[in-house]
């Protein structure tokens, strides 16, 4: 760790709680352990019709333990970290492992695995600024509503809201491991309501970032929601048959998600994956890859080590279109012959399990605009609600809304549409545009899939 982490008075706080707790595990009869110590600070506002809705504050310090008794391992966790407690806590967990079943790929990592030097001011994770004052809050929660309400036709704003979080995370192990970090994130938000009666519409903005001089501006955002509200009045149902279908940069990240999740290593160890067979496969069209880089700074998915102390990495999950690996933590990567990639993930009352960090698709040469005029006739979605996807098959329905494209422009707004297909099939065949956002921790921009199955009227 860094010297400015190791000289933190919270950070030495962390580590001597989870150092306590190891020496408790060893006490009580562990084999070996490890042990998460995170401390939390969260405040949040919502505003309505110009007044104070709701806020709340929250802050605390919760531990986990996990003790492993040979193959045999158990969880407990705990937001008291009075020394009996904690002894207390080691000892629960000693006896809740003797009982536990064996599982021969649970482990700490060798040694030689661990991650044993980080730059944390590299990647920039917190904001050294000062936290907002619940007012400074408030101010911008109202004036992204006072925006939103400015806008002729939208008759009210749902929520306005503001919201900061704190966090420091601290990690050991008796396998030697010790390091932290902390993080900062500030959000505003805002969702505005256009017509009246049945005849209402609602849509939303937002943005959240780890430093807040970065964030986008409540009247920005309040504006925003208001004209894609109003974009949305006097929807219709298109004729059902197969349209090409651009899915907006706003929900396409959804689709790679669902890539990434059937890449799991958990999943494909449970053999519940529609990419189960498809390592070394194309998943993707040529000359499009899904790079995975932990250490981008300022973004919300970045971090210097996993759950487990392995070092992060940049990694191609998807290389040239080609499928070139799994999300791998100890455990799973064990179950299935191979070596781990980084990518454990857990809180204080669970487990490691595998995760995937910040992700990059290839952008395309075109603008959103050009494709919609490409497309013709077609649907440009702009949001999704409820999900039906098959894990082993990659079979794919989701309901939708959005606007409806004739001889290659938007022509009216469009909800009550289901959109059906088959994962592999559909994204082996999409045409990226160059609209992500570079700020997210998925840059995903635009993707228009030909062919796909619209049930409307």
């Amino acid at each position: 760790m860094d010297g400015t982490e190791r000289n933190h008075p919270a950070a030495r706080d962390l580590q001597a709680l989870t150092a306590q707790l190891l020496e408790a595990a060893r006490k009580a009869g562990a084999d070996s352990a490890d042990a998460i110590a995170i401390d939390g600070t969260s405040l949040s506002i919502d505003v309505r019709a110009g007044t104070l809705e709701h806020a709340e504050r929250s802050e605390g310090i919760d531990v986990g333990l996990r003790v492993l008794l040979g193959q045999r391992s158990a969880v407990v966790s705990t937001s008291d970290v009075k020394p009996a407690t904690l002894a207390a806590m080691a000892e629960r967990a000693v006896a809740m492992a003797r009982e536990a079943p064996e599982d021969p790929y649970a482990g700490l990592a060798d040694p030689s695995q661990l991650a044993t030097g980080w730059d944390l001011d590299a990647l920039e994770l917190a904001d050294p600024s000062a936290d907002p004052a619940p007012d400074a809050l408030q101010r911008d929660a109202l004036e992204a509503e006072a925006a939103a309400l400015a806008v002729e036709g939208v008759s009210q704003v749902q929520s306005a809201s503001a919201s900061y979080d704190a966090q420091r995370v601290f990690l050991a192990a008796s396998n030697g491991f010790a390091g932290g970090y902390a993080r900062t994130a500030r959000s505003t938000s805002c969702v505005a309501i256009a017509g009246t009666g049945l005849g209402m519409e609602r849509d939303y903005d937002g943005d959240s970032r780890t430093f807040q001089s970065d964030l986008r501006s409540p009247a920005e955002i309040g504006h925003r929601a208001a004209t894609r509200a109003l974009e949305r009045l006097n929807p219709r149902k298109p004729k059902t048959g197969a349209y090409p279908v651009l899915f907006d940069e706003r929900i396409a990240s959804s689709l790679i998600g669902h890539l990434v999740a059937a890449a799991n290593g958990a999943a494909v160890a449970r053999g519940g994956s529609w990419l189960r067979d498809a390592l070394g496969e194309p998943v993707l069209p040529d000359g499009i890859s899904l790079n995975e880089d932990p250490h981008r700074p300022r973004i919300s998915g970045s971090r210097p080590f996993d759950a487990e102390g392995l070092p992060t990495r940049r990694r191609a999950l998807v290389e040239d279109g080609v499928l070139t690996g799994w999300s791998l933590d100890l455990a799973t990567a064990r179950k299935l012959g191979m070596a781990p990639t980084g990518n454990a993930a857990r809180g204080t009352s669970s487990g490691p399990s595998p995760t995937a960090w910040n992700l990059e698709l290839t952008q395309g040469e075109k603008s959103p605009e050009q494709l919609i005029a490409e497309m013709g006739r077609g649907l440009v979605v702009t949001s999704m609600i409820g999900a039906t996807i098959n894990p082993n098959t990659g079979d794919y329905s989701r309901g939708a809304a959005g606007w409806w494209v004739e001889n290659g422009e938007i022509a009216y707004p469009v909800s009550g549409v289901t959109i059906a297909g088959n994962l592999r099939q559909m994204l082996r065949a999409l045409v990226p545009s160059n609209d992500a956002r570079p700020w997210l921790s998925r840059v995903v921009p635009s993707l228009l899939i030909e062919g796909l199955t619209l049930a409307g009227e």
